[in-house]
């Protein structure tokens, strides 16, 4: 399978980043960091720079990520000015996307509300009325745009989003007849929150054409005490379920790119150290070929 990871999880130093990407021959570089600035953010010269140095390690980028409409609530709305910051970046960020040759996008969802839909009492006394209908408004216009310009948005997974889970991804998708265009990213870790099992469950939710980019990383999450802890791959709650997953990603034919999202450090505070710990079981798990 087509195997990358998150610069800067490794380094905000992009050549050092690709180096070590070298030495486990990884393919595929994500950016959502370089340097000082978050993607989105550089100039046109900072721009060529980082093409100029992707191109000299040989390393196609798999996502530009930056953390688009992250933030917003149920109370934005499309072109309000929290809002249309957001779009602004994106133009910037879908620009880079075309210069540096990066089929994907990455957006995020607006703050997560509790409770979205109820039945026998809990609609009138615990559903957030109007959450949901707030978020495909808010998201449309980046489908518009993204139309427009022959990329393709991924949605992320993410714990504290409204688009918490696969479900809520697909549902996303689905609201806005979206599916040529804006994809699943899967963070199954992320999932967690939500208790949403990442295989079979999830997986099941999105496999029919509806993932676009992986995120894979190993955690403990205990919501009752509003606690995360990252682990070594294989030694949390995850451990159990990457061979499941990748075999099943295997026979469906997935053709993108999973990508080690390098936020494990082992009590040093290095997370270099905790990507090289990680290394050996993340390409154990998904890096046989078809």
């Amino acid at each position: 399978m087509k195997l990358g990871v998150i610069c800067d999880g490794l380094s905000r130093d992009l050549k050092h980043a690709l180096k070590v990407m070298d030495e486990f021959n990884l393919e595929y570089a994500e950016l959502q960091y370089v340097g000082e600035k978050e993607i989105g953010d550089h100039t046109r010269e900072e721009i060529n720079e980082i093409k100029n140095v992707l191109d000299h390690f040989n390393k196609p980028v798999s996502c530009l990520s930056r953390h688009i409409f992250a933030g917003l609530t149920s109370k934005n709305v499309p072109g309000d000015p929290d809002h249309q910051k957001h779009m602004d970046a994106l133009k910037r960020v879908i620009e880079m996307a075309h210069i540096v040759k990066s089929p994907l996008v990455r957006i995020m969802s607006n703050k997560k509300e509790q409770i979205l839909w109820g039945k026998n009492g809990a609609e009138k006394w615990n559903v957030q009325h109007g959450a949901w209908n707030s978020l495909p408004p808010l998201i449309e216009p980046a489908v518009e745009l993204a139309k427009k310009e022959e990329l393709t948005l991924v949605v992320e997974t993410g714990n504290g989003t409204m688009v918490n889970s696969n479900y809520t991804a697909r549902k996303l998708i689905d609201d806005l007849n979206a599916k040529d265009t804006l994809k699943v990213l899967w963070d199954p870790a992320n999932n967690c929150w939500c208790h949403e099992l990442a295989y079979p469950d999830g997986y099941n939710e999105i496999k029919d054409g509806y993932i676009g980019h992986i995120h894979i990383k190993d955690i403990i999450v205990d919501t009752p005490r509003a606690t995360l802890e990252i682990k070594k791959m294989g030694e949390g709650q995850l451990a159990n379920l990457f061979q499941p997953i990748g075999e099943a990603l295997r026979k469906d034919k997935y053709e993108g790119v999973i990508s080690f999202e390098s936020v494990y450090h082992p009590g040093n505070n290095n997370f270099e150290d905790g990507f090289r710990e990680c290394m050996k079981p993340f390409k154990k798990k998904f890096h046989k070929q078809y």
